[in-house]
């Protein structure tokens, strides 16, 4: 039996259910014999609109159709422009063409729009999801410092190593770079040339001294101490620059030490000096008991204590709690920060407080005498000083505590240079211009005349 096509089967049952409810008032069931579809399989011509019509083996006629671009405009009206064909009488790679940059998705844009509720996110980006919308939903966050996502889409930022960072697009990890005041930097390099100047400048003042020795205004302020407070401020000077450079084990150990002991053997010059001035006016006096006072041994005594008291703290801060270098990763985001760690921050401060309550003992002795009436008084000059010199430090406690990094070697060094420049220029600067400026001022009689006439 010839197998009937699938178009002629689905046309004959149609024809079947039809003619059976016919049957009684047509009177012709022959017109839907099996030889109907054989003649019908055969058809085959063209339409006045010259479109050809047939039946292909499967009983389907040809199909062709337009693509049209459904537009409506922002004025209402639909514009129906055909962007492409589909023929299946064509060859099956010609049968659908179609025109992409003709296709207009609105009224202003040939690009298709996009079927997602959020945009890909970039490497350097997470996914999070929004809270009660599907999950093709989310917002891209950026990666926190020190992580990163190197590819699109990530769910998870990812830690960078320890000893690296993430790069400014968060994309990928960079090694760390490495910080701390050397004397190849800008800061470093004026830093250490300020205090080797002002060291060489009071090394050039103790010659002058030294030189000028036997010389009025030398001999009545105290000379050995004089000697001894420039050579503390000159190693003041130069102890900043321990402060310089890659921190090791040694520079951590003795860097603090060395400028608490030097700073108060300073301080104890100065505070040695005013007591002097005290001593020496009250010793003028009759029946007074401080003439035994006068003398080196007092000067000495007081530098000697003061300063062995100092070496004591310093001492036993490196014995216990022993400063050490660390490498701090912390402080600043993407830097190592190579620094001293101070082991024992109260043995920092013991030391600073101590040092600061010599420089107000000195300033508190040395204003209560500023009024002595002597040519050689030095009180004023001291007072002065101690003014410069605690306003220096009382500034650099909140400097050191808010700065970071290497700019808090840097506070220190500055510190010390500005402290010290104090005690050099308001003690010993007005001597220098007497002794190499004004010699007619030097001598006992004009020293002598100048009392005369203040009494």
């Amino acid at each position: 039996m010839e197998r009937l096509p699938i178009f002629a089967n689905g046309l004959f049952n149609r024809l079947f259910h039809v003619s059976a409810k016919k049957r009684s008032y047509t009177g012709t069931p022959e017109l839907f014999s099996l030889p109907f579809f054989h003649y019908l399989r055969r058809v085959h011509f063209t339409t006045p609109e010259n479109e050809e019509i047939y039946f292909n083996e499967d009983g389907f006629a040809p199909l062709a159709y337009s693509v049209v671009n459904w537009n409506v405009r922002s004025d209402g009206f639909v514009s129906l422009p055909i962007v492409g064909i589909y023929d299946s009488r064509l060859p099956a790679s010609m049968s659908f063409s179609i025109d992409y940059q003709n296709i207009m998705w609105n009224e202003f844009s040939h690009q298709p729009p996009r079927s997602v509720c959020s945009e890909s996110c970039a490497p350097g980006f997470r996914k999070a999801i929004q809270i009660g919308q599907p999950a093709c939903c989310y917002d891209c966050i950026p990666c926190a410092d020190g992580e990163i996502s190197n590819q699109s889409d990530s769910t998870d930022c990812l830690p960078c190593p320890f000893e690296e960072w993430s790069s400014e697009r968060r994309d990928m990890c960079l090694k760390r770079s490495v910080e701390f005041l050397s004397y190849g930097d800008t800061l470093g390099a004026v830093l250490t040339a300020v205090a080797v100047i002002c060291a060489l400048l009071t090394g050039v003042i103790l010659t002058v001294f030294v030189k000028f020795h036997d010389t009025p205004v030398v001999k009545a302020n105290n000379r050995n101490i004089s000697y001894l407070l420039l050579t503390g401020i000159k190693l003041s000077f130069m102890c900043s620059l321990i402060f310089i450079g890659n921190p090791n084990e040694i520079t951590c150990k003795i860097r603090q030490a060395l400028f608490g002991v030097t700073f108060v053997f300073s301080v104890s010059c100065v505070l040695a000096k005013t007591i002097m001035v005290v001593v020496a006016f009250n010793a003028t006096k009759p029946n007074s008991k401080l003439r035994s006072w006068v003398g080196s041994k007092v000067s000495y005594s007081v530098v000697s204590m003061c300063t062995f008291l100092q070496v004591v703290i310093c001492v036993t801060w490196i014995v216990y709690l022993s400063p050490f270098p660390e490498r701090n990763f912390t402080s600043q985001p993407g830097m190592i920060i190579i620094e001293c760690n101070e082991g024992s921050i109260i043995a920092f401060w013991c030391m600073m407080g101590y040092m600061g309550l010599l420089a107000g003992i000195c300033f508190i002795v040395g204003f209560l005498s500023r009024n002595l009436p002597s040519s050689f008084n030095e009180a004023k000059f001291i007072t002065f000083s101690m003014v410069v010199f605690v306003s220096v430090w009382l500034a650099f406690i909140p400097a050191y505590i808010s700065t970071k990094g290497k700019y808090v070697v840097a506070v220190e060094i500055f510190a010390i240079i500005a402290s010290s420049s104090g005690l050099l220029g308001c003690i010993f600067f007005p001597k220098c211009y007497i002794i190499l400026m004004s010699p007619d001022m030097n001598t006992k009689r004009y020293l002598m005349g100048k009392k005369n006439r203040m009494e």
